[in-house]
């Protein structure tokens, strides 16, 4: 199994770049604290990831460096040869699918976040909706 869910801010705007048949990618690199403190300070890791297609459009117009974002994927490693003839050896995240989280901004000011919509039909306001079995048609 091969399976990495991540959750951390973001280092740089993300990079989108197409390839030669026009498919949207864009590289990322998130950075997480560890959960420990060394010598008074948390350890902060640094991990690469790549997202394509669609996915990638979306995150590089809707967030930005410092926007915290979560990652669900897989690890991956690749390996080519370098301008100088040496072997590149390459270990990133392939992100599956990326929820954002909130921006850096909300996060240092402590904004409460703004009620969101109720989309779904069995609640009112996060209430369960009461059903009489008599009225459900099955």
């Amino acid at each position: 199994m091969n399976n990495v869910v991540l959750i951390g801010r973001l280092t740089n705007d993300p990079d989108l770049r197409y390839t030669a048949s026009g498919v949207a990618v864009a590289n990322f690199t998130l950075a997480i604290n560890r959960p420990f403190k060394q010598d008074g300070e948390y350890q902060t890791d640094f991990i690469n990831c790549v997202t394509w297609r669609k996915q990638a459009e979306n995150l590089a117009s809707y967030v930005k460096k410092g926007h915290q974002i979560a990652v669900n994927g897989m690890i991956q490693t690749r390996n080519y040869e370098g301008k100088d003839g040496k072997r590149v050896y390459v270990t990133e995240v392939m992100a599956e699918s990326i929820q954002f989280l909130e921006s850096k901004g909300q996060s240092q000011n402590n904004k409460p976040q703004q009620p969101q919509k109720n989309d779904n039909p069995f609640t009112n306001n996060g209430e369960p909706i009461e059903v009489d079995d008599d009225t459900l048609p099955f």
